[in-house]
């Protein structure tokens, strides 16, 4: 078993990671221990055994050679597919990155998920346009959520909105990323002046990443399910924060709730993950 440190705020969530990760601001957060155990959905899982790291050791991208970058080379000209299989752009980008784990079938040919392309967004890549073909097969393993057994809660569809402010507050405490925001989790226009959103693995601010696993336009019918948590509630929620007085991201700013469900492609592929409830309204005919 591992251990973790995690910092509990008024409301919420932060952990952080232990040697050399985040940490707290001079006691503005009480401190615990939170032990990691592994689960269903992997070895290392926080609050649920659905909430886990998509593999032990390694990071959330398929690695390359080069330790200090994550990015593959790529062909230009390829299409870029959502979670549907929808064509939604063209590649023109050189190289991108891909998490780990994540391959699917479109159009009679193997894709991998790459984590942003020139659609703005993250998106389905053909693998034959990866430089290194060869290479990135033998490391790109396979990991998928699960979620046989949890019984249906609510129906739920992708907004086509989302909230300008709650969009640029970190997920991540004291973050200096250019990313780790809510908007990662937001269902967002893209380059293709369309609304989508990301599927994640698990729920971000967490240590763990919140690698997104697939990506799906507004619309989606997204069925929430009944996932056990240590404090018996079925969602996870998770501190947001804003610059404090100093420009750095430690002031906190209310909380992200994330679902933990499936959507249904139209492929017919079920996909498992978690979205944030801010990216979701209340919707029927879930299949």
């Amino acid at each position: 078993m591992k251990i973790t440190t995690i910092s509990i705020a008024s409301l919420g969530l932060l952990v952080t990671a232990c040697g050399g990760g985040l940490e707290p601001d001079d006691g503005a957060l009480q401190t615990r221990e939170q032990a990691a155990f592994s689960g269903v959905n992997g070895e290392y899982c926080l609050v649920s055994a659905y909430n886990c790291k998509l593999r032990v050791s390694g990071g959330n991208r398929v690695p390359t050679n080069n330790p200090a970058d994550d990015n593959w080379g790529l062909v230009t000209g390829v299409p870029i597919r959502d979670g549907n299989g929808t064509v939604v752009g063209t590649n023109t980008r050189s190289s991108a990155a891909f998490n780990y784990g994540q391959t699917r079938t479109f159009a009679g040919e193997l894709h991998a998920f790459a984590v942003s392309t020139s659609n703005s967004s993250a998106g389905w890549l053909p693998i034959s346009s990866i430089l290194g073909r060869t290479s990135f097969e033998q490391k790109v393993g396979h990991v998928s959520a699960l979620g046989a057994g949890l019984a249906k809660l609510g129906c739920y569809a992708v907004r086509n909105t989302h909230d300008p402010v709650l969009e640029f507050k970190k997920v991540v405490y004291d973050s200096d990323a250019t990313h780790e925001r809510a908007g990662d989790y937001l269902p967002l226009v893209r380059a293709n002046g369309q609304r989508s959103v990301n599927l994640v693995f698990n729920v971000p601010g967490m240590a763990l990443g919140g690698p997104a696993v697939d990506h799906f336009p507004a619309g989606t019918k997204f069925q929430r399910l009944d996932v056990p948590t240590e404090h018996g509630v079925p969602s996870i929620d998770i501190p947001l924060w804003v610059q404090d007085s100093v420009g750095r991201y430690r002031q906190q700013s209310g909380e992200m709730k994330f679902l933990y469900g499936y959507v249904i492609a139209a492929t017919g592929t079920k996909r498992n993950g978690w979205m944030a409830y801010d990216a979701l309204q209340v919707s029927s005919g879930c299949p």
